[in-house]
């Protein structure tokens, strides 16, 4: 509404203004209240007789009064200036009259421990809407459908842990797998090479044996016995030296003193050096016993074991018949326990030792004589560098007066 229309209506008007104030008291008296805008009018004017106005309206109540006013009639009520009966409409002013809902809405209130003043914008009714159709959406989902997701959620992690675990575990595998095959290896060819290694050293032992070459002999000892020590010497021969002798004082021994002479013209052997002659004189200084050392590859027989050179080789009767005592092969037997003639380290097993003593009788020129012969291997150095080349082999022979 204009604002000047406001004016007239609240008697603001300049025009007003200037009228005598007892014609200014007159017109105030002529409004009326609100109560008496709502009261009934009589059809002679009287207040509390109901009656129809003269424009053929009938009496309206306190709710038609608030009712929306046609435009039309609106229109000519304002030219009137008042609205049944001398009501006055007073404009529609949002700052001086505001909506009635948003007066119910809650307002932001500024803190009350700080000055500044915080602008707390309302949250998006369409936002409310969404969390309210959500948590709608989430109280409609019964709860073992919420369980078995939970359940599902729970078996995809267990199911992941599984397969990685299951990959690791694989890897390690492959790679304890591969290491085997790679430690499987390195011994495989460490094996082959020892086993080049014993071959070699088994076809040095057979070109020894096949090439094993007789060096020496032994010489005849039946023709030392009778003789001195000075006469058993120079029959030697063979560059004859005595190294040592010595006197022998034991009851019921024959032999007085003894002496060593070594074959200094013969081959040395490297572990067991020159073949050496054994002279045991009596009181008058004959020699009643002659004796003979030497090694079994000197003598021509290869590396065959204890039992070979023993059984297929006879290599104490052989040897005995080269010194004068012709005593039948087979003269010579081993023990059928092999414990008897054996020696072994502390452990049980390693062999240290084979050694054995043979004796017997024979005639010579119508006389009997007795007979002794000694057969020794050491594997003491074979043992300790590994080459079983390096078995000291041995062989002694006697014969008595």
């Amino acid at each position: 509404m204009p604002k000047h229309a406001a004016n007239e209506s609240q008697g603001t008007n300049p025009a007003s203004r200037r009228q005598p104030p007892t014609a200014q008291r007159a017109e105030r008296d002529e409004r009326i209240g609100l109560t008496e805008a709502f009261s009934p009018v009589a059809a002679d004017g009287e207040p509390g007789v109901p009656a129809a106005s003269a424009d053929g309206d009938e009496p309206i109540g306190l709710t038609q009064a608030f009712a929306p006013v046609d435009p039309s009639s609106a229109s000519a009520s304002a030219g009137a200036g008042a609205h049944a009966g001398g009501f006055s409409y007073r404009g529609d002013n949002d700052d001086e009259y505001p909506d009635a809902f948003e007066s119910l809405e809650p307002h932001p209130e500024p803190p009350v421990l700080f000055d500044d003043v915080v602008d707390v914008a309302p949250e998006a009714p369409a936002a409310r809407h969404g969390k309210e159709e959500r948590k709608a959406k989430k109280d409609e989902i019964p709860a073992y459908l919420r369980k078995s997701r939970r359940m599902r959620r729970l078996l995809i992690v267990v199911v992941v842990l599984l397969v990685l675990l299951i990959a690791a575990l694989g890897y390690f595998t492959f790679k304890l797998i591969e290491e085997s095959q790679m430690l499987a290896t390195q011994q495989a060819q460490e094996l082959k090479s020892v086993e080049e290694v014993d071959a070699l050293q088994d076809d040095d032992a057979k070109d020894a044996e096949t090439q094993a070459v007789k060096k020496t002999e032994a010489p005849e000892l039946t023709a030392l016995l009778g003789l001195t020590q000075d006469q058993a010497v120079e029959a030697l021969q063979r560059g004859a030296t005595v190294t040592s002798s010595r006197e022998v004082n034991e009851e019921g021994n024959p032999i007085k003193s003894t002496a060593t002479v070594a074959l200094t013209s013969e081959p040395a052997d490297n572990r067991t050096g020159t073949p050496t002659v054994y002279l045991g004189m009596d009181e008058a200084g004959a020699v009643i016993q002659a004796g003979y050392s030497a090694s079994v590859a000197a003598l021509g027989y290869g590396d065959f074991s204890f039992s070979e050179a023993v059984k297929n080789e006879n290599i104490v009767e052989k040897t005995l018949q080269e010194a004068g005592i012709a005593v039948p092969e087979g003269s010579a037997q081993l023990p059928e326990d092999k414990a008897a003639y054996s020696t072994y380290a502390s452990d049980g097993k390693t062999l240290v030792k084979e050694s054995c003593s043979f004796s017997g009788s024979v005639d010579i020129d119508g006389a009997p004589h007795e007979w002794s012969a000694v057969l020794s291997y050491d594997y003491s150095t074979a043992n300790t560098s590994g080459n079983l080349a390096d078995t000291i082999r041995i062989i002694y022979v006697y014969i008595n007066a």
